[in-house]
């Protein structure tokens, strides 16, 4: 297949134009828009054959309804890449990024830096991290609720607090619990729950027999939970994209769009490879590969501390966001988060 021309210097120049008037206006963009912020001393014919060109080349395309132009992905992915001129955050916004990331819970701090970056761009943004591979506990406690329920609380070495409610085939005392509680806290405090069902099918005869369905509930259940807990993906502001005009006109797709953020399963492929490259990645329209994407734009950074990544920090939005604030946010947000969790 024969490659398109690149465009020359002017058809660039006016490309730039065309992208961030409709970036800002959301509007097609006409050759009267080009002459006038340009600053090119260009006729009208001149403009017209050069966005003809751009036409030509896949860059911009002309809607039925209009006789101005608009990008398309091509012309988007040659903007981002050789176009854009990044507008670097202030720094009393990044003091604020720095003084909303609280580093004392790293859990925590995942949640506020999905919703920072959610508010600066107004779209959704989204935090992942790989699971810890061993979730352990700190404390756990039974509590009967009732005849057959007993509440599982579960305290984790970082302070995270899971309940679960056990569905017991027999009622038991406050004082069962007691014994059932002290005897797991004395016992396997700090191990995995995985650690502890090794250990657990010998040492349960220390305890009566009949106790030993509510500790197998408990394992179970506690390794639910514990995994839920390490689960670090965070989506905030999914429904600032209600608010997108180039999104909210196709509900069906925005559906779908929400449906990914539940299932999170492809959008958590697509940001591990994010994890595994340098620096600020950008996916447009269906360069993600992930069909409710298609009208999106996806940018990631990834997050380290002493050269190991962490996980990754990004926004997802329409094609026609303001990449040149976007990415700086992105980038910078994912710097902090480094910073907050390297060891103090």
């Amino acid at each position: 297949m024969l490659e398109r021309p690149a465009p020359d210097e002017r058809a660039k120049a006016l490309l730039k134009v065309l992208i961030e008037r409709y970036i800002a206006e959301g509007e097609p963009v006409g050759s009267r828009t080009l002459s006038r912020y340009s600053g090119l001393d260009l006729s009208p014919a001149t403009i017209r054959n050069v966005m003809a060109d751009l036409e030509e080349m896949g860059f911009i395309a002309s809607p039925h309804t209009s006789a101005g132009r608009v990008p398309t992905q091509r012309g988007y992915r040659f903007f981002v890449d050789s176009l854009l001129t990044l507008r670097p955050l202030e720094q009393i916004e990044i003091e604020q990024l720095e003084g909303n990331l609280h580093p004392d819970h790293p859990q925590r701090l995942l949640a506020q830096a999905s919703q920072l970056v959610s508010e600066l761009t107004q779209f959704a943004g989204v935090v992942v991290a790989p699971r810890r591979r061993a979730p352990a506990f700190r404390h756990i406690e039974f509590l009967g609720l009732s005849e057959k329920r007993v509440l599982l609380i579960i305290v984790t070495p970082e302070g995270d607090v899971q309940n679960r409610i056990l569905f017991t085939e027999r009622a038991y005392t406050p004082a069962e619990l007691a014994t059932a509680t002290n005897f797991i806290n004395q016992n396997y405090a700090g191990l995995t729950l995985a650690e502890i069902r090794e250990r657990v099918r010998d040492e349960l005869r220390q305890l009566r027999q009949d106790m030993t369905g509510l500790m197998t509930a408990a394992l179970e259940a506690g390794s639910e939970a514990l995994a839920e807990s390490a689960e670090s993906y965070v989506v905030s502001g999914e429904r600032r994209l209600l608010d997108s005009q180039d999104l909210a006109s196709n509900m069906a797709r925005l559906r779908e769009l929400f449906e990914l953020f539940e299932r999170k399963t492809a959008l958590m492929q697509l940001l591990d490879v994010s994890n595994r490259a340098q620096g600020v990645q950008i996916f447009i329209g269906n360069e993600s590969g992930i069909a409710p994407l298609d009208e999106c734009s996806v940018v990631t950074a990834p997050f380290e501390v002493n050269g190991q990544v962490l996980g990754t920090v990004g926004v997802i939005g329409p094609t026609r966001m303001a990449y040149e604030r976007v990415i700086p946010i992105v980038d910078v947000t994912a710097k902090l988060l480094s910073s907050a969790l390297a060891p103090r």
